[in-house]
């Protein structure tokens, strides 16, 4: 089903489950031979959104590599793409803590349990924003197992399509004071107007010292198309083990600003790193899958400083 710009999900069924599959990838990246991330919330969160193929796959009942071609967005090609991914946006906030910034926002935030397991400084307060109905589901089920945030963790439900700058500052962020935000995964699933309008509030609400981690898609038309392909193809594979959602037509094609040379051009000073140059810095050799190399080409993950 295509996207509507009033459209809504839980996280079983379409922009939603995509926020579930990530968490199946941080589930089989944590159990990793040499792990490079420790996410302990992944599976008990995939279980408890209940899609019994996701379920299987992140408790190890089913095998990953017999489910798909093992493409990048397959199941063995995403654990190892979410392990890269999850390290990169989990070093960007122990760095920023570290030189001293005490307000994080995870925009889009899904599944991510960083508010439970980073080791955040005392005075830190962590914002997440999503959909309402993401976040009470993430915070009653992490209740439910007895998880407390290792930082002041505050709730935002808004619509990133809605007025979510007052909703934040409604919620406590001082604008005057350095913040470290992230949006993961998220660029593709909104409209590229959309995009520059997320970029330009994230400026306004940042002080002198603010950073941001997020990625960027070089030609980013052609490359939503090919993400798109590659997803339509590996979950009609996953249709023979027992998958029933629909995930196509969830990303916005067109043209669209580059991430890096928008922020440069509104005061940012930025750093941009590719997908294997990553890899290679946590000792990781991506193995040979097809889309390997168009997704290489393509990603970008970028952190970005206030001037």
């Amino acid at each position: 089903m295509a996207r509507t710009d009033d459209d809504t999900w839980d996280l079983g069924n379409g922009v939603g489950a995509t926020a579930t599959g990530v968490a199946v990838g941080r589930a089989l990246a944590s159990r990793a031979p040499a792990p490079l991330i420790n996410d302990p919330f992944a599976e008990p969160l995939v279980r408890a959104v209940g899609v019994e193929f996701f379920t299987r796959i992140a408790s190890g009942e089913l095998d990953p590599a017999a489910v798909d071609d093992n493409g990048d967005f397959g199941m063995l090609g995403m654990a190892d793409m979410m392990g890269i991914r999850t390290r990169f946006f989990d070093d960007f906030f122990v760095t920023a803590a570290a030189a001293g910034v005490r307000q994080a926002v995870i925009l889009a935030s899904g599944l991510d349990a960083r508010a439970y397991r980073l080791p955040w400084p005392d005075g830190t307060t962590v914002y997440e924003i999503d959909q309402a109905r993401v976040i009470e589901f993430k915070s009653a089920t992490l209740a439910n197992l007895g998880a407390n945030p290792t930082a002041d963790r505050r709730a935002v439900p808004v619509d990133l399509r809605h007025d979510w700058p007052a909703a934040l500052r409604t919620a406590g962020l001082d604008p005057g004071k350095p913040t470290a935000w992230s949006a993961e995964g998220l660029m593709p699933f909104l409209p590229p107007e959309a995009q520059d309008r997320l970029l330009d509030n994230i400026t306004e609400l940042s002080a002198p010292g603010s950073q941001l981690a997020t990625e960027n898609l070089r030609g980013a038309s052609d490359a939503v198309q090919t993400m798109a392909e590659r997803i339509r193809e590996v979950t009609e594979q996953w249709r023979e083990h027992g998958f029933d959602i629909e995930m196509t037509d969830l990303w916005y094609a067109g043209e669209r600003n580059d991430v890096v040379e928008y922020l440069r051009s509104h005061g940012w000073q930025t750093s941009a790193t590719k997908v294997s140059e990553l890899a290679a810095n946590y000792g990781l050799s991506l193995p040979p899958r097809p889309g390997n190399e168009e997704t290489a080409s393509a990603l970008q993950y970028v952190t970005a400083t206030r001037n």
